[in-house]
């Protein structure tokens, strides 16, 4: 039996870094409780930036602006790097799906006070993007 190579429309960058952050306001909705009023993602060479804006919930903001604001921030920061990394496969899984490359790496930091959030994906390879992907059907 003869397999014949058909071409398959495949994402442009804009479309995969759009799919991305879809993919993240999602995970911040479903599983923190909670989505950001923006994202914006970046696919640089072997790495996927995700910025995030307004992700702290008002009761969060009240903890950051309390009299004991460093032990709030911290508190904040803390609660919400331990749901991301408990999150984690979740996240590695959507990357992969996108972009076809496994995730090497997670590094993210939040600001308790602009309430913007930056999640940086290492990836184990370049993810090769262009106008068609090869499919055997």
């Amino acid at each position: 039996m003869r397999r014949e190579l058909a071409l398959k429309p495949k994402q442009t960058q804009g479309q995969n870094e759009a799919e991305i952050s879809d993919a993240i306001i999602r995970f911040e909705k479903e599983y923190m409780g909670r989505g950001p009023l923006e994202a914006k993602t970046y696919i640089i060479d072997d790495l996927v930036v995700v910025r995030l804006r307004g992700v702290l919930t008002r009761a969060e903001c009240q903890l950051a602006e309390s009299n004991d604001a460093y032990n709030g921030r911290a508190l904040i920061k803390g609660m919400r790097h331990a749901l991301l990394e408990k999150g984690r496969p979740l996240l590695d899984a959507v990357i992969k799906d996108v972009l076809g490359v496994s995730v090497r790496s997670l590094h993210t930091d939040l600001s308790t006070v602009t309430g913007k959030r930056v999640i940086i994906f290492s990836l184990e390879a370049r993810p090769e993007l262009g106008n068609f992907l090869d499919t055997k059907s």
